[in-house]
């Protein structure tokens, strides 16, 4: 949004959109014109939760209660041509309206649209809920939108007017209580949403369990729209697929079906209901992602919180109600903390995410899709949750240098060589670059299988695991010299007299770039391959730091050299014969950093390497 404004002397003002948000209204508009209905779902859901929020406020400040018989009321006015839709929650002040109804002229917006040109028709729904902007879907079927909204505790109210084209007014306006009207100058090819049997069906449809009540008026009288029945207190065995998938819609604002529904009542030392989806589909990423869990939770059906941490972060990709008898419905949130109730919902919650998970195994395809999905951040329980390590360690899936597909590491260790005491992994950017890295040639040539672990997470977790059924974890990038046990050691005595010229005089060449220069047996075809100093950071978790903007303390690494390859003899016959290898060491060293995914230091440097080296190189006699 620009800073473009204008007032008048009776408090209006006008904002202009810049350009950008103009697009992307557009797109909004008439992208999803085949669903126009989700307007009348997207703006209930608005209601819903203003009408939760005041009912929240009101726990510590009673100025803010909400007036007895709250409810969601949507008024069809044919003659008008209005469709308006009032709620008694929070409501919104002046700047509150500026900024929520804002949104999409916010950072990210050239992304959300380039998600939504880009988005199959049946998904494009699904963007609108998620990104935030389904009010904006009120200009699918309306030419003008209002709405006036006083806040709870306040008593001034203000009007938000546009006609979605390049402005929006903001104004002085009136209303006896605190909440919200939405009113919608219906378009004349929209006249079906002017109708109150297809209000009432859309409503059933999509809002059918929203916990306030939703009353359309009809000849004057307002009539029941929705149910209002909290499916997650129903037995399961009263409840159908489709209302359950109807709900995760809902909940998710996605239009998949959910890859697993967990629906169950805790009863006994505590009682609980829950309702948790697993989503067949991973969200839309847009900005920056929170990692706490948001499960709502409910205390006699009445909303509470989404900021409970009802399930850890590694489990974020949860999404559901939880609803229980044993907390206060004033609860605070400093309560929440303290609570050992809550503790308890989260320890059995968890532990029922984990045994589906676990049953879910069996199905080797259906737990590919959803580790595809969600495998990244379930990982993450390995670094940062003691308590679960070892188990979201077993439900953890893996590439791997010997087997198609995903394995598992109780699966790894089934194939490991009697004499092998530990579980091999590379980290890197890509699991098929990593299948052909040098790094791990020497394992695959003794038939030694290498997991290759190409998350960011995966760079941290297995140092906190540390083993896994007795098996130590070993990353093959470290330098450890683990192959003597698995083949004899087959340098030859001119490879060895090679390398007592070679070593030495790359480390004078390079002291002041590596750490060190070694010989390695845990190459086959490459000539040289960098690896980490003993002790020190392992290299993609470097890289990965470095990323992000943190410092790393200076670690130069060991450059280690394969004396069974040509390279390494044609090294020695050049010192032999007097040359400086000088040139050609720094050459080498910005090779194997290209191997290991990086760029050489200096590209300058070592492109003028490059020309002098082939510039030196003897004509082939024609």
């Amino acid at each position: 949004m620009t800073d473009s404004t204008s007032a008048t002397q009776t408090g209006s003002e006008t904002k202009e959109f810049s350009a950008e948000v103009g697009r992307l209204l557009d797109l909004v508009v008439h992208a999803l014109y085949s669903e126009r209905e989700i307007f009348l779902r997207e703006l209930v859901a608005n209601a819903a939760d203003a009408t939760d929020r005041r009912r929240f406020e009101a726990l510590t400040d009673g100025a803010r209660a909400l007036p007895e018989g709250a409810k969601i009321r949507i008024n069809p006015d044919k003659d008008a041509r209005l469709l308006t839709i009032s709620d008694d929650g929070a409501g919104m002040s002046r700047e509150e309206l500026v900024s929520n109804l804002g949104t999409i002229a916010r950072s990210g917006t050239r992304a959300f649209g380039q998600q939504l040109e880009n988005a199959k028709p049946e998904d494009r729904p699904s963007l609108i809920g998620q990104f935030g902007v389904g009010f904006y879907a009120a200009f699918m079927v309306a030419d003008r939108v209002e709405v006036v909204s006083r806040r709870a505790g306040a008593e001034e109210a203000w009007r938000w007017s546009s006609d979605g084209r390049g402005s929006y007014t903001i104004e002085p306006a009136s209303r006896e209580t605190a909440g919200t009207d939405i009113t919608l100058h219906i378009k004349t090819d929209a006249d079906e949403f002017l109708d109150t049997y297809r209000l009432q069906s859309i409503i059933r449809k999509w809002s059918d369990h929203i916990a306030w009540p939703v009353t359309i008026l009809q000849d004057g009288k307002e009539e029941a729209a929705n149910e209002g029945t909290a499916l997650w207190r129903k037995p399961r065995s009263e409840v159908t697929t489709e209302q359950l998938e109807e709900f995760y819609r809902h909940l998710t604002h996605k239009f998949d079906t959910p890859w697993e529904t967990l629906h169950w009542r805790a009863e006994g030392t505590m009682e609980f209901s829950a309702l948790l989806f697993i989503p067949s589909s991973r969200p839309f990423e847009f900005g920056e992602q929170t990692r706490e869990s948001r499960i709502r939770l409910h205390v006699r059906r009445m909303f509470i919180t989404d900021e409970a941490e009802i399930l850890p972060s590694w489990l974020r990709f949860v999404q559901g109600v939880v609803d229980t008898e044993d907390l206060p419905l004033n609860v605070s949130r400093e309560m929440l903390q303290a609570t050992p109730v809550l503790a308890r919902i989260r320890k059995a919650v968890t532990g029922k995410v984990l045994a589906a998970l676990k049953t879910r195994l069996e199905d080797a395809q259906a737990y590919a899709a959803f580790w595809d999905n969600f495998g990244p951040i379930l990982k993450e329980g390995m670094w940062d949750d003691p308590t679960y390590r070892t188990e979201v360690a077993g439900l953890s899936r893996f590439r791997s240098s010997a087997v198609d597909g995903l394995t598992g590491l109780a699966d790894y260790i089934s194939r490991m060589k009697p004499e092998q005491d530990a579980i091999y992994y590379v980290t890197g950017d890509n699991a098929d670059v990593l299948a052909a890295s040098p790094q791990i040639e020497g394992f695959k040539a003794r038939g030694i299988e290498v997991l290759l672990l190409s998350d960011a997470v995966d760079s941290f977790w297995p140092e906190r695991l540390g083993t896994y059924e007795g098996k130590t974890l070993r990353n093959v990038a470290q330098g450890l010299n683990d192959l003597d046990k698995f083949a004899p050691d087959t340098e030859t005595a001119a490879q060895k007299a090679d390398m007592e010229t070679v070593l030495p005089a790359l480390k004078t060449a390079l002291e002041n770039e590596v750490t060190d220069v070694r010989a390695t047996d845990r190459l086959v075809s490459s000539a040289m391959v960098l690896s980490a100093p003993e002790g020190g950071p392992d290299l993609q978790l470097r890289k990965l730091m470095q990323r992000s903007g943190q410092a790393m303390p200076e670690a130069k690494p060991v450059l280690e050299l394969n004396p069974a390859h040509p390279l390494a003899h044609m090294l020695a016959a050049r010192l032999q014969a007097g040359e400086d290898i000088a040139p050609l060491a720094h050459i080498l060293l910005d090779v194997a950093s290209i191997q290991n995914g990086d760029s050489p230091k200096d590209v300058n440097a070592f492109a003028g390497r490059i020309m002098d080296y082939l510039a030196a190189a003897p004509a082939t006699a024609g």
